[in-house]
């Protein structure tokens, strides 16, 4: 029951978040079994039988004179895997629940007990023990805090922290466009602790409104750094845990007008180092830092004609770590520079850089440095950009050889284990299930059957196809056909878009082809249809992604509609019954097309947008568009807002008011707008309701009923 209880987790994980499952499995100390926790306890399975190799009990995560178990949402281990650290009774903090309470156990003791019990509850976020696994810290209340765990004692290390001066986290700008959440790091030694501080004390708050939750509404400020506006000031601190004093970094620069998106240890060393941005985000500058006296020197520096990506790009969801390779004498960089994402080797002090993975394709995701076996494993699909693959290229350099079997087309994830010898594999596409099992390396053999998994293969109506626009564009798509189609006959087509640099749609994963706020689309007659301009993070080069640069609502939107001019000369599609919808950006986009090509497009619904460039935060805004200061007429060109007058079409538009993200002031000037030039369409606002439009009984059910109703009456579905 155990096992079969793994595998249905695993499986249910991977249907919706392959790839970050993938990532953050916890291998045992050994390599040979994985940590999953289950309903009441934590078991390690390993992966050569999925027979449990250890398991800490319901009974041991049981607090004294609780009835029931703790219930983990996340765990780690102390290197030697005597202690755990349990994260439990969560809270959201913007869009992930990182605030909660933290226990530890003793596995050689048997003890369990709270961290930070003085504090309120669900106040501590990104609990650490220390390398010697002596103390633990964690943020409380914008402060860091460190516990002895011998006494109990517990000690404030920074008084200052409050909601606009943020000690060891984030403010809301740094969490959702660099990744930034955890922002304290325990030193080699444990002697010290080195820590963001952000301050936001001269940023202006955008107050959202409830009008719903007691009779006088009150409102909700969040820190938000809007388009044109200076970022949040960030400064890196070192804390003696001696002294209990803290050195500040000594980076150059107006703390105002850059960003400090990376920050490390050097392994064995009292030095940091850091990555630095500049406002525009063109110019990247690693940086080493003296932890002593805070002196800092510029090692390795970067430029861009559009912007320099940071780790979370391309890497992994957060920002955590460094690619240090031969003990810290060297690191494994990425970058754009010759047109490609490719893997560098750069020495410790800068000077020496070595490409690691030449060629024409782009790295999409380094999964593991095995330095010991001398190679590095990582994701890549140089010949179809939907899909992704299992390569591995000599730790020196050299060409990349593919690991994942040719005969499994689709899109692959991998965790590998410390030694490089097992990984657990996830593999899905458009027509096979989402499905996992552990592998060895590099013959890519299942653990338990000694051979290469071919999986069943699922009915799907979905094909990929390429379309070639009058420009010379070659874009990538999904179609799903209705049942029974008849090529002799012409149906409607729903064309769902996002198009921006933040996300591709047109991935060969389970699922492509399905509408998921309409349901099964096609079964109601409609042809469904998504493709990937220029400007999406596809691994097609640098010149495809960054060719958007001040161009976000012109460029993408100009792609799609041309796109849509060569699907609409199939001879199968209704010219008349077009219809086109997306969220956030997608919802962007689909205002765009309604306004600026209402010829092509009849009707549409688009949820969430931006409207006006100029009210979405700096970080994402800038990095893709400059700065207003300099260019703010590509900023009123790309957005939405300016086109307004030219619907014609049958439009619905949908906003949270709670939204924090995109704010809902988005929806009331484009109602402005449109009321100005006496058009008619549809609104809908959800009260309180967040970017993803979910909280409150019966909110997507409502959503999703609402949208295939206005789709029915505008965009008749149906071969005809």
């Amino acid at each position: 029951m155990q096992i079969q209880r793994f595998l249905l987790l695993l499986c249910f994980t991977a249907l919706y978040v392959s790839s970050a499952i993938a990532q953050h499995v916890q291998w045992t100390r050994n390599g040979e079994a994985v940590w999953q926790e289950g309903e009441e306890d934590i078991t390690a399975y390993r992966v050569k039988d999925l027979q449990p190799a250890d398991k800490i009990t319901a009974q041991a995560l049981t607090p004294a004179g609780a009835k029931a178990p703790l219930a983990v949402a996340g765990f780690t281990f102390s290197p030697d895997e005597r202690k755990v650290l349990i994260f439990t009774n969560t809270r959201k903090v913007w869009r992930y629940h990182t605030r909660g309470d933290y226990w530890l156990l003793d596995r050689g003791t048997g003890t369990l007990r709270q961290l930070g019990k003085n504090l309120p509850e669900a106040s501590l976020m990104f609990a650490k023990l220390s390398p010697d696994g002596t103390k633990a810290a964690y943020v409380s209340g914008h402060n860091l805090y460190v516990e002895d765990l011998a006494s109990g004692k517990t000690e404030q290390l920074t008084q200052d922290g409050s909601r606009r001066l943020i000690n060891g986290t984030f403010d809301w700008a740094y969490e959702e466009e660099f990744g930034c959440r955890d922002g304290f790091r325990w030193s080699p030694d444990g002697k010290s602790i080195a820590y963001w501080q952000i301050d936001a004390r001269k940023i202006r708050d955008f107050l959202m409104i409830d009008n719903t939750d007691s009779i006088y509404s009150y409102t909700i400020p969040v820190e938000y750094p809007k388009a044109g506006e200076s970022p949040s000031a960030c400064k890196v601190g070192v804390v003696n845990l001696q002294t209990r004093k803290t050195t500040w970094l000594q980076v150059p620069g107006d703390p105002q007008q850059h960003y400090i998106p990376r920050m490390e240890w050097v392994p064995g060393k009292q030095e940091l180092i850091l990555q630095q941005l500049n406002r525009k985000q063109n110019t990247s500058r690693l940086m080493l830092a003296e932890a002593a006296g805070g002196q800092v020197r510029t090692i390795y520096t970067e430029q861009d004609d559009a912007w320099v990506d940071v780790k979370s790009r391309w890497d992994d969801d957060e920002i955590k770590g460094w690619d240090w390779v031969e003990q810290g004498r060297a690191f494994i960089w990425v970058s754009e520079k010759d047109g490609w994402r490719h893997l560098y080797r750069v020495s410790g002090n800068g000077k020496e850089e070595k490409l690691l993975t030449p060629g024409n394709y782009d790295v999409i995701r380094i999964v593991r440095i095995d330095e010991q076996n001398g190679k590095i494993y990582l994701l890549a699909s140089p010949h179809n950009a939907t899909q992704q693959y299992l390569y591995e290229v000599p730790l020196a350099g050299g060409k990349a050889v593919r690991i994942t079997p040719e005969s499994q087309p689709g899109t692959h994830s991998y965790n590998i284990s410390p030694a490089g010898n097992y990984a657990l594999h996830l593999y899905q596409s458009h027509v096979v299930k989402p499905m996992n099992e552990f592998v060895t390396l590099p013959d890519h053999k299942n653990t338990a059957t000694n051979a290469v998994t071919m999986p069943a293969l699922a009915q799907s109506r979905t094909t990929f196809f390429q379309v070639t626009t009058a420009d010379g564009v070659t874009m990538d798509g999904w179609m799903a056909r209705p049942e029974n189609f008849d090529s002799t006959k012409k149906y409607p087509v729903l064309f769902y878009v996002y198009g921006e640099p933040a996300s591709c749609t047109v991935t060969d994963t389970y699922g492509a082809g399905i509408n998921f706020l309409y349901g099964n689309a096609t079964q109601d007659g409609y042809i469904c249809i998504s493709l990937d301009n220029r400007g999406t993070p596809a691994p097609k080069g640098r010149t495809w992604r960054k060719s958007i640069y001040r161009k976000v609502g012109i460029l993408n939107a100009h792609d799609q509609a041309m796109a849509a001019k060569e699907i609409l000369k199939w001879s199968f599609i209704d010219a008349e019954r077009v219809a086109v919808w997306g969220w956030s950006g997608g919802g962007s986009m689909t205002l765009n097309l309604m306004f600026q090509y209402p010829e092509i497009y009849k009707t549409g619904v688009a949820i969430a947008a931006v409207t006006n460039q100029l009210t979405y935060d700096n970080i994402y805004q800038e990095r893709y568009m400059g700065l207003p200061q300099e260019n703010r007429e590509d900023f009123v060109k790309g957005s939405p807002l300016t086109y307004a007058k030219n619907l014609q079409g049958n439009l619905l538009y949908v906003h949270g008011t709670g939204d924090d993200n995109v704010h809902y002031q988005n929806a009331e000037m484009l109602v402005n707008e449109l009321i100005k030039h006496k058009k008619v369409f549809q609104f809908m606002p959800y009260p309180n309701r967040t970017h993803s439009i979910n909280e409150g009984e019966g909110t997507s059910a409502h959503l999703a009923a609402m949208y295939k109703r206005f789709m029915n009456q505008y965009c008749e579905a149906g071969a005809k």
